[in-house]
């Protein structure tokens, strides 16, 4: 469903690729254990929350826009919004941070002629592991879960 391959070429390294030729998005660790538990390369949960923001835009239409977002992303679980900037949050299925962060940062604009999302910038990305989702939560600090599901004004 999602492409699983980003552009470019490392920092401080040249590419040996084409231009235009896309690269597998891979885990550092790979076939090795991460953390002493499960394969590095098995899918994993991800908390993401994504800040995106611009130019102020009607109510209505970021509203008609998140949720037709929420509609066509199916692990979206709560976008908070104003004319001017909006948060969503869902949990993404990843090897590792680095393909769930890749994923995050290409959904709004992949997304955003599909489903009319305003020509917003993102301004901020944490993506976190799902045990570190639930220490935050039970220590009483970090996001709130993500209720109620849905998209909701600020």
């Amino acid at each position: 469903m999602r492409p699983g391959a980003a552009s470019g070429a490392g920092i401080g390294r040249p590419s040996s690729r084409a231009a235009g030729e896309e690269r597998a998005l891979t885990s550092v660790a790979t076939g090795e254990r991460a953390g002493g538990g499960e394969p590095a390369d098995l899918p994993r949960l991800w908390h993401v929350t994504l800040s995106v923001s611009g130019e102020e835009a009607p109510l209505k239409e970021v509203r008609r826009a998140l949720e037709q977002l929420a509609h066509d992303h199916p692990f979206l679980l709560t976008s908070r919004y104003a004319n001017d900037h909006a948060e969503i949050r869902y949990w993404e299925e990843a090897r590792d941070l680095h393909d769930a962060a890749a994923v995050a940062l290409r959904l709004w604009g992949e997304h955003r002629q599909s489903a009319g999302l305003p020509p917003w910038e993102i301004v901020g990305l944490e993506v976190i592991g799902r045990e570190t989702y639930h220490q935050r939560i039970a220590e009483g600090y970090g996001p709130l879960p993500a209720t109620p599901v849905g998209v909701h004004p600020y």
